[in-house]
C-alpha cells in the first residue's frame, strides 16, 4: 500500500530533528520498517522546486518552522505561534514568496504529528453532592436599566440539576454571596466543588498553584468544603457546568429578565430553574426526572452551618485633604473630620462601610458600584458640615444639585449671617436623621411658614419623625372645636344647624 506524500515528508522531517525510528512510527501511526524505508531513502529523481508533484515549496525552510512551533510549547498558549503568524515572519524574515495556504497546512499537519498524548479527554466520573461552579454573562434589567448581568452557574454532575444566581460582579465577595443563595436554596452544604481559577476565588502562580483570596479562604474554613481547582486550558474537567451557563442562559434569560433588584433576579432564576429540573431528565438514565435523582445529591449535603457568613472584605485606608478614601478605583467620602486620618472599610458585594477604627462606629454606608457606575460617591450628610463652616461655598457645593428646588431657593435668597445658621441647622438634623428625612423637613417647614426660618430645635425633632414615619401633615389633622370660646367672647351663638 502506497504511502501519502505528506506523511513520506513528515517522516523525513522526524529524522531530521533526530527522533528515533520507534518515536516516529509512534507518532505517525506507521510501522517502523516503512519510517526505515522512506527515512533511508534518496530522491534520485530530478526536482524543481517549483513543481509540487515533488514535495512542497515549504520544505526548505522547515526546519526553521519546526524550531519555532517546537519552542511554542515552553510558551504561555494564548502566546505561541497562529498559522498567520508563522507566514508573516517567513515573509518578513526569509522572503517567503509562496502562498498562505501553504503554509496554513503545514502547520496544522506538524500539530497534529506532534499532539501530545495528553491531549485526549478523560471520561471522568463524578460522585452524588459534587458541585461545579462558573460565572456567564448575559443581558437583564435591574431597576429600570439593561446592565451586563454576571450569572453564577452551579451544576450536580450526579444528577445535572443547575442553578443559577445574579451578581453585579465576579469578585470574591459577589462570588460567596452567590454560593450562600445557592447553598440555601440546595439545602445544604457540598463536600467538594470544583472550578476554574476565577479572580474571586484566587490566583494560579507560573507554576500552576492557586493561592485563594482572603474572602474565599475565610468561606472555604467556614463551610468546611474542599474545593478543586482545573488544570489551566481544561473547561472539560467541568463540562457539565460548562453546558450549563449555555443552556440556563438560553431557556431563562431569554428574553431577558426584568427585576427590581438582583436579590429579586436571583428568586426568580432559582425558580425556573426549579421549573427546568421538573421537566427535564437525567443524563445517564434518561427517563428518571433530575428533581428525582437530585434527592441523591441532596443526602449527599453536609448541614448549612448555624452562623451565618458574612463575605466582607476588610481594608484599611487613609483619606486624603478632602477626606475621602479610595477602594478599587472609586472614591467614598468619610467625611471632612476624618481628613488625613485612617478610616476602616467593610466591603461586602453591594455595600461599602466606613467605619472608626476606634469605636467602630459606622460614618458612611455606600451602594458598591460596579462597571460605569459613580467614580466617586459622597453622602451629602457629610458634605453638610463642612458647608456649614465655609457658607460661602454654597453656591458651588457638591450637594447643591440634590437639595430640593424650593429649599435651594431660599437659601440662595437668604444673607450671609441666615445661611451660615440654616446650613447648621441642616447638618445638626443630618447628623442625626439623615439627608432624606431633613430635606422633607426643609421643605415642609418652609411651605407652612418661610419666616420661620431653618433651626435646629424644629427641624431635628420633625425630621426625625419623617424619618421614622411618624409626621403627619398638620393641615390634615382636624383641629380643636373653638365655637364655644367664639360664644363666651362675642355673645353670640353660632348654631351649625342655622348655618347649614
Amino acid at each position: 500500500m502506497a504511502i501519502p506524500m505528506p506523511i513520506v515528508q513528515d517522516i523525513r522531517r522526524l529524522d531530521r530533528q533526530g527522533l528515533s525510528r520507534a518515536e516516529i512510527a509512534r507518532r505517525l501511526h506507521v510501522d517502523r520498517g516503512t519510517v526505515a524505508k522512506y527515512a533511508d531513502m534518496e530522491d534520485l529523481s530530478p526536482r524543481r522546486p517549483d513543481d509540487r508533484r515533488y514535495g512542497s515549496k515549504i520544505d526548505g525552510l522547515a526546519a526553521v518552522v519546526d524550531g519555532w512551533l517546537e519552542a511554542d510549547r515552553r510558551m504561555p498558549r494564548k502566546q505561541r505561534h497562529t498559522a498567520r503568524r508563522v507566514y508573516d515572519r517567513l515573509v518578513s524574515e526569509h522572503g517567503w514568496e509562496g502562498s498562505y495556504s501553504v503554509v496554513q497546512r503545514y502547520v496544522k499537519r506538524w500539530r497534529e504529528t506532534n499532539r501530545e498524548s495528553s491531549a485526549a479527554f478523560l471520561d471522568l466520573s463524578w460522585a452524588p453532592g459534587v458541585m461545579q461552579v462558573d460565572f456567564g454573562v448575559a443581558l437583564a434589567t435591574v431597576a429600570g436599566r439593561e446592565t451586563e448581568t454576571h450569572c453564577l452557574v452551579v451544576s450536580f454532575p450526579w444528577s445535572n440539576m443547575r442553578y443559577c444566581v445574579a451578581m453585579p460582579g465576579e469578585n470574591a465577595e459577589c462570588l460567596c454571596a452567590g454560593l450562600m443563595l445557592v447553598f440555601a436554596h440546595a439545602g445544604g452544604v457540598p463536600p467538594v466543588i470544583v472550578m476554574d481559577n476565577a479572580t474571586g476565588a484566587g490566583h494560579r502562580n507560573a507554576k500552576g498553584e492557586v493561592t485563594l483570596t482572603g474572602v474565599f479562604e475565610s468561606f472555604v474554613a467556614h463551610h468546611r468544603l474542599e474545593v478543586r481547582f482545573c488544570n489551566p486550558y481544561s473547561g472539560h474537567e467541568k463540562g457539565s457546568v460548562e453546558n450549563a451557563v449555555g443552556f440556563l442562559r438560553r431557556n431563562i434569560m431569554v428574553p431577558p429578565m426584568r427585576a427590581e433588584s438582583y436579590e429579586q433576579l436571583s428568586r426568580l432564576m432559582l425558580e425556573r430553574c426549579d421549573a427546568l429540573a421538573a421537566a427535564s431528565y437525567c443524563p445517564r438514565l434518561m427517563d428518571v426526572p433530575v428533581t428525582q435523582v437530585f434527592a441523591e445529591d441532596r443526602a449527599a449535603l453536609a448541614p448549612l452551618p448555624s452562623t451565618v457568613f458574612d463575605p466582607v472584605r476588610w481594608e484599611s485606608r487613609k483619606a486624603d485633604k478632602h477626606g475621602r478614601i479610595d477602594i478599587d478605583s472609586r472614591s467614598y467620602l468619610a467625611g471632612g473630620a476624618w481628613a488625613r486620618r485612617h478610616v476602616q472599610a467593610a466591603v461586602r458585594w453591594d455595600t461599602v462601610t466606613l467605619v472608626d477604627p476606634d469605636t467602630g462606629s459606622v460614618l458612611a454606608e455606600y451602594p458598591r458600584p460596579y462597571g460605569d457606575g459613580p467614580r466617586v460617591l459622597q453622602d451629602p450628610a457629610l458634605v453638610m458640615p463642612m458647608l456649614a463652616a465655609r457658607p460661602g461655598a454654597w453656591g458651588e457645593s457638591p450637594v447643591r444639585p440634590d437639595v430640593p428646588d424650593d429649599v435651594r431657593s431660599w437659601l440662595d435668597s437668604m444673607d450671609d449671617k441666615t445661611l451660615r445658621e440654616s446650613l447648621k441647622a441642616i447638618a445638626h438634623a443630618c447628623a442625626a436623621a439623615g439627608f432624606e428625612p431633613v430635606m422633607r423637613a426643609c421643605d415642609e417647614i418652609l411651605t407652612c411658614n418661610k419666616d420661620m426660618g431653618l433651626h435646629a430645635d424644629t427641624l431635628t425633632p420633625i425630621a426625625l419623625r419623617m424619618r421614622d414615619g411618624d409626621w403627619e401633615y398638620p393641615g390634615a389633622v382636624d383641629g380643636p372645636d373653638l365655637s364655644g370660646y367664639d360664644e363666651f367672647i362675642t355673645g353670640t351663638r353660632h348654631d351649625k344647624e342655622e348655618t347649614r
